[in-house]
């Protein structure tokens, strides 16, 4: 039977943003941005209480359909844990729905806090398998669990009935390396944009992407300089080109420059990784077109912080 935890006990977790894919590395690879939610979870005698601020605060859920809360459960049910009554209150600055890893940091957010509560008695493995269990794919949810960047893969069961395994570890980035981020204004449903997706590729497409993608691995850890060839792909972006017109437009804007440019997850966020300034006329001329501009760093793992009353 789970122990109750004690009325009065906090966390508070902050996590960082993310982008997937990086150009090639389809459901593989991940990056954490210093772009981060904070969650506050406090355990109380009864009852539910949701209160969200910032992004998504007029379109989220304050019950326990809200996926930190569900994630709350889930890591509580992990560690053999159950809490008689939640307050969660979300500070949200990761925009949602764009690319961003909104909905792996929220996953994440709501396990880590769990694990703070509960003593951490989970680790990473269980963390990144428990948040990666709500979107089916590990590459957000890994990067913002572990921090830096990450190389993620799913292992999917024969037998069929037994859950997929989510694992994910994570690799140096060279500490030149920053991103800048061209948010457009408008959502993008990961689900309707991997409609688009075929169900079968080129042998030659999936050998170019299987060699751009060890290539972008070392270009992150230790040769910056071939960041624009490591982010080329044919897997994924030549086919939603047509349904993210606005993405695909600044994509080609930026790599005509030479920038390395990519669509970042299932987009419609634009996202460029350098080791210099992008050009501030092209910025400016982003941000005329509508296109939010943030330039970001690399961040370190999702962090807890336990207060005891």
């Amino acid at each position: 039977m789970a122990t109750d935890l004690q009325v009065g006990l906090k966390a508070t977790v902050t996590v960082p943003g993310s982008s997937a894919n990086l150009g090639p590395g389809f459901d593989t690879l991940g990056i954490a941005l210093s772009i981060y939610d904070t969650v506050e979870v406090e355990v109380t005698a009864s009852g539910l209480e949701v209160e969200i601020f910032g992004e998504g605060a007029d379109d989220l859920p304050r019950d326990s359909s809200h996926l930190v809360v569900k994630a709350i459960h889930s890591g509580l049910a992990a560690a053999d844990v159950s809490a008689p009554g939640l307050r969660v209150v979300c500070h949200n600055t990761i925009p949602q729905s764009r690319g961003l890893g909104s909905s792996a940091a929220a996953a994440v957010a709501g396990v880590v806090a769990a694990n703070a509560l509960a003593g951490s008695p989970l680790d990473q493995d269980a963390i990144v398998q428990l948040s990666s269990e709500f979107e089916g794919h590990p590459d957000n949810a890994g990067a913002s669990a572990l921090g830096g960047a990450v190389v993620s893969w799913t292992d999917i069961p024969v037998d069929g009935r037994s859950k997929p395994s989510y694992r994910a570890v994570r690799i140096p980035v060279d500490e030149s390396i920053r991103a800048v981020a061209l948010v457009p204004d408008f959502h993008a449903s990961t689900n309707a944009v991997r409609k688009v997706l075929p169900s079968h590729v080129t042998h030659t497409a999936a050998r170019f992407n299987v060699s751009r993608t060890a290539v972008m691995t070392a270009a992150l850890q230790h040769h910056p300089e071939l960041l624009f060839e490591g982010t080329r792909d044919r897997l994924h972006q030549p086919y939603r080109a047509d349904v993210l017109p606005v993405t695909a437009e600044w994509v080609n804007r930026l790599r005509n420059r030479g920038y390395a440019a990519y669509l970042s997850g299932a987009g419609p966020t634009a996202m460029v990784l350098s080791t210099s300034d992008v050009d501030s006329a092209l910025l400016d001329d982003a941000r005329a077109s509508g296109l939010r501009v943030i330039e970001l760093n690399v961040a370190g793992p999702a962090t807890a912080e336990l207060v005891q009353d």
